[in-house]
């Protein structure tokens, strides 16, 4: 990436954010630019940080809204760290859920990390990201130490968070060590002694509250807090999830990914432009102009965005090969030249075949998609799932999911 000046950077740096309050936003932006020159006087870069807690292994497009701002403070010659929060996945974030999270064992911890850094290296530059864990200074903290740190917040802090306050409106259990979480996260920041912290806002509090408070606390200058929005999954409304069934899998061929992406209604573009792609404020605001003054129409644009993110993760050649079949596919009403291949089984009915095939992601999902009459066999509607298969052909679930039944 071209050098910036400091204003350029700050925008960039700033796009995408969310804080809920524009004062919050504008205090922020102040500490960045502060901090960026002060910086610049040192002859340093500045030490950048996002955690992960490696819950899954299965990552999708939302998971890498901050890794796209940890590979923009890279490109302009900034210090990244990818943490794995090995340590607090022992807890479980309770931040953007209103029940407790199971606990991971270490061997899941462990498996799920490895996962995590080689998708993150999809995103983030290898030779130039710092892969630490947590348990490096976590499982070092003293009990006495620990209740210093405790010391920094109140219990009502706590309970008036949204996701706690249901629980204890409904009488469901909160337990204790649910509130260490935002306290392991705050000493996170201290031990990198990190300048920018960059996390979705389901993370306001732990960032802004827990991790400003107790790096002032032990003598730090605290860190600056990017919060992200958080990116709406394929039906444009809540937040990507897989449990949901909206999300976009980092895993997905490129032509799916491609045709995923062409799936979510326009009205979501904007967030897509700024939080999943790497270009600058000035471009998507050209963009959006360009919509609303009629100069661009809305699918072409959204083809440049589809395209854009596929080659983040594939390579420019496969997305224009996904965008040429997605064009025949959807455009021209036809099915692809090439699809995997699946041999039809004795006795196997319609939904044993599309869980088989992997087309649907469980057997439910496969009776919703025949209840909403999505699945067709060579062009026709097939209806009932317990039915036996019919015939060798081409199956088809939605728009974009083809096998070719021998």
């Amino acid at each position: 990436m071209d050098k910036l000046s400091i204003d350029e950077q700050v925008a960039l740096f700033m796009q995408g954010t969310e804080y809920g309050d524009k004062e919050l936003e504008n205090t922020m932006a102040r500490e960045l630019k502060q901090r960026l020159l002060d910086a610049e006087k040192e002859g340093r870069p500045l030490r950048v940080y996002c955690g992960f807690d490696p819950r899954t292994s299965d990552l999708h497009l939302g998971h890498t809204v901050p890794m796209r701002k940890l590979r923009q403070f890279q490109e302009l010659g900034h210090e990244v760290t990818f943490v794995v929060g090995d340590y607090t996945a022992s807890i479980g974030d309770p931040s953007d859920k209103d029940v407790l999270r199971p606990r991971l064992t270490p061997q899941e911890v462990r498996d799920n990390a490895e996962t995590y850094a080689e998708q993150a290296y999809k995103m983030l530059d290898r030779q130039r990201t710092k892969i630490r864990f947590n348990s490096e200074w976590l499982s070092e903290l003293s009990f006495s130490e620990l209740i210093e740190l405790a010391s920094n917040f109140t219990i009502q802090q706590f309970i008036t968070r949204d996701n706690f306050r249901k629980r204890w409106d409904n009488g469901d259990p909160i337990f204790l060590h649910e509130t260490f979480y935002s306290v392991m996260q705050g000493f996170d920041a201290h031990s990198l002694k990190a300048d920018v912290q960059v996390g979705g806002s389901d993370q306001l509090f732990n960032i802004m509250t827990a991790s400003r408070k107790i790096m002032t606390f032990l003598g730090d200058k605290p860190n600056i807090a990017i919060i992200l929005g958080i990116l709406p999954g394929t039906d444009g409304e809540v937040k990507m999830s897989k449990s949901l069934g909206n999300h976009i899998p980092l895993l997905a061929t490129a032509e799916d990914m491609y045709g995923k992406i062409m799936s979510v209604p326009d009205k979501a573009m904007g967030l897509f432009m700024r939080l999943v792609t790497s270009w600058p404020p000035n471009r998507i605001t050209e963009i959006e102009l360009g919509i609303a003054n009629g100069e661009i129409h809305p699918r072409d644009a959204k083809m440049s965005i589809a395209r854009e993110i596929v080659a983040v993760f594939y390579n420019q050649a496969s997305a224009i090969q996904a965008e040429e079949s997605f064009k025949k596919v959807f455009q021209k009403k036809e099915v692809p030249d090439e699809m995997v291949e699946y041999e039809l089984q004795d006795g196997q009915t319609i939904l044993d075949v599309l869980s088989s095939t992997g087309l649907v992601a469980s057997k439910s999902e496969g009776r919703r998609m025949i209840e909403q009459k999505g699945v067709r066999l060579d062009g026709e509607v097939l209806e009932k799932t317990d039915a036996l298969f019919p015939h060798a052909g081409v199956l088809q679930v939605g728009k974009r999911r083809f096998v070719r039944i021998k």
